[in-house]
């Protein structure tokens, strides 16, 4: 890929992943787990950590959620899609690719919990080392913490493309 400044090779990503798989298996133990995945972005951190989680019982699931648009955010978050698992007496692990505002994974986690969750626990590939007045401050699982640039890979997109670089990477 033309134009980009590698933060992370797509060796590092994936270590890392499956070092916070690890931790997230051990911290749960026997207790039953269903990761939400934060769509799209979401989709291909999830993927690598759901192998990565070794646990027997865990669920999947999905919601489109963001506030982003032409790579600005919009300070509204909007939940597009609902669940097919109901989150009632359920241990949620909310997983995304990046903590940025933590709005979005804010506005989720009021969701679930409104709708009943057990409890409700995040994990992101990167978070961003800024401050968020308006949203959760902090992962409890993150794989990177890193400056406030623009990313991508890893689902990290510019207007829907780079998501499927495997690395970490800015934008020259």
């Amino acid at each position: 890929m033309e134009n980009i400044e590698i933060i992370k090779t797509p060796e590092e990503v994936n270590r890392r992943i499956g070092e916070l798989g690890s931790n997230i298996a051990r911290a749960y133990g026997t207790t039953p787990l269903t990761m939400i995945v934060v769509m799209n972005g979401g989709l291909f951190f999830a993927a690598k950590l759901a192998e990565s989680i070794k646990l027997d019982d865990f669920y999947i699931d999905s919601i489109a959620a963001g506030s982003y648009k032409h790579n600005v955010s919009s300070g509204v978050v909007q939940l597009r899609s609902t669940l097919k698992l109901d989150p009632k007496g359920r241990n949620i692990l909310i997983v995304d690719e990046v903590l940025d505002s933590g709005r979005t994974l804010k506005a989720i986690r009021k969701n679930l919990l409104a709708l009943g969750a057990l409890n409700v626990k995040t994990a992101v590939l990167v978070e961003k080392n800024i401050s968020r007045p308006d949203g959760i401050g902090h992962a409890d699982w993150a794989g990177f913490i890193m400056d406030d640039r623009y990313l991508i890979g890893c689902g990290m997109d510019s207007e829907e493309k780079y998501r499927h670089y495997p690395g970490i990477a800015v934008l020259r």
